[in-house]
């Protein structure tokens, strides 16, 4: 006789919550998603949300910070890794890679946190500020070893930031939708060259 499967531990059970709703969220918005509609996806009752999370609202801030303590994970990773301060185009094509595979986490999180300032302000204080204390570290290092001309870090920081952020949501404006890796990389060293060198004609000296 086949056995019985094991039932799902509370880390699954979590987890199947948390996948579901940002499905849910990223398609049907925050409010037209009901806890009804949360439960079905996830396949359980809809009680066992409530013994997961205090609220429909946790659920939304939950999602929104765990896909974005991931990216900074791995953009610390990227960073301490790297072997030249002028590499900045393979971790831009990198980090714009796995955002544009995140773009149902970043769809919710540009939709919701103008409605909801709680979840604004947890991803900001959690997540965008220590990015951003990463990366002024990472580029005052390189100002202080001369790679890069003295600016204001932190200001580098936020640029840094903003343009492999933006690039690897918008799948519409910046780039094509279906874009091939190939596109995606030509995009990253673009933005690279842009954010090393600048758009203006330097005179040959």
């Amino acid at each position: 006789m086949r056995p019985s499967p094991l039932p799902p531990t509370e880390s699954e059970t979590r987890t199947r919550i948390l996948n579901a709703a940002l499905r849910l969220f990223a398609r049907q918005g925050f409010d037209g998603t009901t806890t009804r509609d949360l439960a079905e996806a996830a396949n359980v009752a809809e009680g066992t949300l409530f013994r997961h999370f205090t609220n429909k609202k946790a659920i939304l801030i939950e999602v929104a910070t765990q896909g974005w303590v991931e990216i900074l994970t791995d953009l610390l990773t990227e960073l301490s890794g790297m072997g030249s301060y002028k590499a900045v185009a393979q971790v831009m094509r990198r980090r714009m890679l796995h955002l544009h595979e995140n773009a149902d986490m970043l769809r919710v999180c540009f939709m919701e946190a103008q409605f909801h300032p709680e979840l604004r302000d947890h991803i900001q204080s959690e997540v965008i500020d220590k990015m951003t204390d990463v990366a002024e570290a990472f580029f005052q290092t390189a100002m202080d070893q001369g790679v890069y001309r003295q600016m204001d870090a932190k200001m580098v920081a936020r640029v840094f930031l903003g343009m492999f952020a933006v690039a690897g949501f918008s799948q519409s404006t910046i780039m094509a939708p279906g874009a091939a890796a190939a596109d995606m990389q030509h995009m990253a060293e673009g933005l690279a060259d842009i954010f090393l060198n600048g758009v203006l004609v330097h005179p040959q000296s």
